[in-house]
């Protein structure tokens, strides 16, 4: 990374914005660099007619004349929406990935079919947002200050003058928190809340929220530590911030917590380890970050993170530090989760 870039990020606060992180922003800064369109009728009502009006998690009232039609939001928003059958014109994040296909935050959608302005941190042309004629444009939040994930700060007043924006929090609170109010949102935009599809849904991620709550009980002795994999650095986050790990937590997952010195530094999301020290906390299961701005753990080569006892006994499994938020895609990361707790050998 340029040092340039660093005092930039910097300056943002990027870390302690930036999800669980922060780390997605960081790599994408410095250049790391068959679903069906249509989403389902199952959830999907009839278009609202007359005002719309929705408050969101900066306290802020958007108010219009009709139901927006032409939504332009964050990758992962847009996924969340499509899953509960509202789809969007046009979408800003890591949406496809260097092959083509449809990167992980991406869901269920049919990347082909949207128009992609920015696949990278930083990257928001505002030329093609203006000719999508948007309504409302919606991303998440990871600080309490209310700054839009992926809309870039340079730009961000020319941005947000073309059409009112939403946002919805995914900072210091628990999962089931933003998933109730990303299915608000998604109501307002004409999802039927009643429908037998979103019923299932949320009947599914309650199932699975209790497996891992037994799972938990059962072995409170499984150490879970959270990881993310850059070429010099390894992360380990803290439970705090974060929608899924506080959640976890609350569930009774044992997770490993950094020191609050070591947290801090970051704004309170991870401690930075060099791969000499990634042996630094015990743990017998790990969950990596699944980013594609990030590492994967296959491709991992350094010496010292195959020598760890959950590598070698294959207690890796992956985490979505910006998890989709909706009922359909926290399920499995509850599940996956639960399994490996119950599967888990104690090697730490």
């Amino acid at each position: 990374m340029s040092n340039a870039r660093a005092t930039h990020l910097t300056r943002r606060g990027i870390l302690a914005a930036g999800g669980a992180l922060g780390l997605g922003a960081v790599l994408a800064a410095c250049g790391d660099d068959d679903g069906k369109s249509g989403g389902s009728e199952s959830t999907k009502a009839a278009a609202k007619s007359g005002p719309w009006t929705f408050k969101d998690d900066r306290g802020t009232t958007v108010k219009l004349d009709k139901t927006p039609a032409n939504i332009v939001a964050f990758t992962g928003v847009a996924a969340a929406l499509y899953d509960y059958g509202i789809e969007v014109k046009g979408v800003f994040g890591p949406t496809t990935t260097k092959d083509g296909k449809a990167d992980v935050q991406a869901g269920d959608m049919d990347v082909s079919k949207l128009t992609v302005l920015g696949n990278e941190w930083g990257q928001f042309n505002i030329e093609k947002y203006a000719a999508l004629a948007p309504d409302v444009l919606i991303s998440t939040m990871f600080d309490s200050a209310g700054t839009l994930w992926y809309v870039p700060e340079e730009s961000k007043a020319k941005i947000l003058k073309l059409a009112p924006s939403v946002g919805i929090s995914v900072y210091d609170r628990q999962m089931p928190a933003s998933l109730e109010r990303m299915l608000a949102l998604a109501v307002s935009l004409g999802a039927d809340e009643k429908s037998a599809k979103i019923a299932e849904a949320k009947k599914k991620f309650e199932t699975a929220a209790e497996r891992l709550r037994t799972a938990a009980k059962a072995r409170p002795e499984i150490k879970v530590l959270a990881g993310s994999a850059s070429q010099d650095i390894f992360y380990v986050s803290g439970s705090n911030l974060s929608i899924d790990l506080e959640y976890f937590k609350a569930l009774g997952v044992n997770i490993v917590e950094p020191s609050a010195k070591a947290l801090k530094a970051s704004g309170g999301w991870f401690e930075n380890l060099s791969w000499e020290n990634v042996d630094k906390y015990p743990a017998d299961i790990i969950v990596m970050d699944d980013r594609s701005a990030t590492i994967q753990p296959a491709d991992i080569t350094e010496a010292t993170w195959k020598k760890l006892p959950a590598v070698k006994a294959g207690q890796v499994i992956a985490r979505s530090p910006e998890p989709i938020v909706s009922y359909d895609k926290c399920t499995p990361l509850l599940d996956n989760l639960a399994e490996a707790i119950e599967k888990a050998k104690k090697v730490a």
